[in-house]
């Protein structure tokens, strides 16, 4: 295994139907590209944190987020929702 491949983790949060952030979608090198590229596409906001990657990754896809990541997701959905409402303006 390749120590420099890329990776990617998609979360997804639905308040009303979850109580905490999902991973959607995660995978390494050309699926980890095909998530980047969808998101992309898609107008999704893209976050690079190699080490919160590292940790998501180590979740099961549809798996909630456990309690200790909260506060780190938490400001990354926060800096998302900024970025979407300035690009908006």
């Amino acid at each position: 295994m390749k120590r420099n491949q890329k990776r990617a983790v998609a979360l997804g949060y639905e308040s009303e139907q979850q109580s905490a952030p999902r991973v959607l979608a995660k995978g390494r090198g050309y699926v980890a590209e095909n998530i980047l590229n969808k998101a992309s596409e898609e107008g999704i906001p893209i976050q690079e944190d190699a080490s919160l990657i590292e940790l998501l990754a180590e979740l099961n896809i549809n798996e909630q987020i456990p309690e200790e990541l909260y506060h780190v997701v938490a400001e990354l959905f926060a800096f998302i929702y900024r970025s979407d409402q300035e690009f908006k303006n």
